[in-house]
């Protein structure tokens, strides 16, 4: 009888396979006899091969958000290695996380942030976050510190997270960017690219049942679009297994503060969908 695969990890793996598959892999080698192996991994949660690359939303309107990845053999065994590592502890997460926060605090991909950081900003929370926030870069304030949304739309963050009736510390925060784009520019196609690396293997440790996309360059980056938040925002789309719901950058609402009825619509959404009415 096969030995069962623990849920998480089952999950994590489909996630995995499922990024090698679209990065144009479609076997790997098997070391006992060399032949090589098809990636499937059939499962009763697995859909059918003709719409194992549909993607869910759950709205009125339609969406497409694949799951991404840079096609080089990097990323390639780093998405091996880490669908290869049980994310079901606590430490195993937090051990995870670690090592590739080193790997970002050496990395020079993009030489003008590299020259220009005070520090990497990787990621801080909750490694076992059932919620897991993305926005766009740090600020001046988040270089100086190394902490994202620690700034005035941090601030404005705090204040909707205590609203929504969750607290920042059972959150899992992150960037599209690990560095600080010079006068806190907008990140280069290069730049997301070089970063989501980086990106991925935080998704895939945390292995979060919902993220929200903060602003447009975190929407459009993670769902691979270039629709605009005001169309992307009222309903879920998915990226791996995790319900995605994008909504303005807090940065945004420092700017427009209309805009604000609009983001506590998107909280009162996403709560209910975790059974709690604000």
């Amino acid at each position: 009888m096969p030995t069962a695969v623990p849920a998480n990890l089952s999950r994590l793996l489909q996630q995995q396979l499922e990024s090698l598959r679209q990065s144009g892999l479609t076997h790997l080698p098997c070391s006992a006899d060399r032949r090589h192996v098809p990636l499937e991994m059939p499962t009763r949660d697995q859909p059918a091969p003709e719409t194992a690359n549909a993607t869910a939303v759950t709205s009125h309107r339609e969406s497409v958000a694949p799951v991404r990845t840079r096609n080089d053999n990097s990323q390639q065994s780093l998405l091996i290695e880490e669908a290869s590592v049980s994310t079901v502890s606590h430490e195993e997460r937090c051990e995870q996380l670690a090592r590739l926060a080193e790997q970002v605090a050496k990395c020079t991909r993009c030489r003008e942030l590299a020259e220009s950081r005070t520090q990497t900003v990787f990621g801080v929370g909750n490694p076992q976050a059932q919620i897991m926030f993305i926005g766009e870069a740090p600020g001046a304030d988040e270089d100086r510190q190394g902490e994202p949304f620690v700034g005035r739309a941090g601030q404005l963050m705090n204040k909707i997270i205590e609203a929504s009736q969750l607290k920042r510390e059972d959150i899992y925060i992150c960037n599209i960017l690990r560095c600080r784009p010079p006068g806190n520019r907008n990140p280069t196609t290069d730049e997301a690219a070089n970063c989501r690396e980086y990106l991925d293997g935080q998704i895939s440790t945390v292995d979060p049942d919902y993220i929200v996309c903060w602003g447009s360059v975190a929407a459009q980056n993670l769902l691979d679009t270039t629709q605009s938040i005001g169309k992307m925002r009222g309903g879920f789309h998915t990226y791996g297994r995790a319900k995605v719901m994008c909504t303005y950058h807090p940065s945004y609402l420092l700017r427009n503060p209309s805009a604000k009825k609009q983001v506590w619509e998107d909280m009162q959404f996403l709560m209910r969908d975790l059974g709690v009415d604000l």
